[in-house]
């Protein structure tokens, strides 16, 4: 089956059944950072950004991604949202493994882009169904925290100059 959608940025049609996980034919068309992991949804690896709303994307047939966007770690990387998290987990002392940081950074950006005032139990809450193997739930909570510092400083500052 033609599936049209469009992927980092670019509009594409994927061949695949519909049945087939997005993880495994975003993978086979050279999405390296959909990495396979748990196969629950838990795991983070396979975490994409799915119409800009993290998935895991290991739990989603591909037949559901039709007219979608998708977002991978590999363009992702490119964004000022992308940098502002990576400075945050230095801050907090994470040091990225490669194998689970979509799950990581995604959850971040996703609660950076939702929540202004959240705490850090809040935050805790949200991540806890994560399992990353290079850092712990605890650092990682602290690690978005001063990613929505960073931007919020960055906000300020923007404004503060028109």
């Amino acid at each position: 089956m033609k599936i049209p959608l469009t992927l980092n940025g670019t509009k594409t049609v994927l061949e695949a059944y519909p049945e087939d996980s997005l993880m495994k034919i975003l993978h086979e068309n050279g999405c390296i950072s959909v990495k396979s992991g748990c196969q629950g949804g838990f795991c983070g690896t396979c975490t994409v950004l799915f119409n800009d709303k993290a998935i895991s994307s290991c739990k989603m047939p591909v037949g559901l991604a039709k007219d979608a966007q998708i977002v991978t770690l590999e363009s992702f990387s490119h964004t000022e949202d992308y940098k502002i998290i990576i400075d945050g987990f230095e801050k907090a002392g994470i040091k990225l493994c490669g194998y689970c940081n979509a799950g990581k950074i995604f959850a971040a950006y996703q609660i950076m882009k939702t929540n202004k005032n959240i705490s850090k139990e809040e935050i805790t809450e949200q991540i806890k169904h994560l399992s990353p193997c290079c850092t712990d739930i605890e650092t990682l909570t602290n690690g978005i925290i001063q990613a929505i510092k960073l931007k919020a400083k960055r906000i300020k500052r923007i404004t503060s100059n028109e």
